[in-house]
């Protein structure tokens, strides 16, 4: 049973919704501070053409693996910014890896922290952020391209404790 703001327990079930349905942010100023990990993965589909382009180093725009590297990590830093009731937590490292697949490009990302609530959301936001900054890199070779696959892969720390994907 979740709780509301007050410390009563909340009719829903869910931790960010109060009482009357309305969507708030936890308060977690009373959780530990613990250090945090997540990852996240993704895919971005991509024709044989584009395939080609990244691997030859032709993309039309220029280095579309680096460009979406680095979108994917000032994503993460923006993550508050983007989803509503994500809370502001400070980053202490990223990692954002793009892998040319046949098919297309497998994206991970690794975020950690140490702080009060988990860091998913940075992990997820990066993936999604840095395939977007790949699909706008390689548009004018495939204007087909798909996102898939975004999922978190792990997380450890805090109270829910560790978690791993199985395969």
């Amino acid at each position: 049973m979740s709780v509301d703001p007050a410390g009563r327990p909340s009719s829903s079930g869910l931790t960010h919704v109060r009482p009357d349905g309305s969507a708030h942010m936890v308060d977690v100023s009373a959780k530990a501070v613990t250090a945090r990990e997540a990852s996240a993965a993704g895919r971005v589909l991509l024709s044989s053409a584009a395939v080609a382009a990244l691997r030859d180093g032709n993309v039309p725009k220029g280095d579309a693996l680096a460009v979406a590297r680095i979108a994917g990590i000032q994503a993460v830093k923006r993550t508050p910014e983007l989803i509503p009731l994500a809370h502001p937590i400070a980053v202490h490292g990223v990692e954002v890896d793009l892998t040319v697949a046949d098919d297309g490009v497998d994206i991970g990302a690794t975020v950690r922290t140490a702080d009060r609530t988990g860091i998913e959301m940075e992990a997820l936001t990066a993936v999604a952020v840095a395939a977007l900054a790949l699909i706008d890199m390689v548009k004018a070779v495939d204007k087909h391209a798909r996102i898939t696959d975004v999922r978190v892969t792990a997380k450890s720390g805090g109270r829910s404790g560790d978690w791993v994907e199985q395969s």
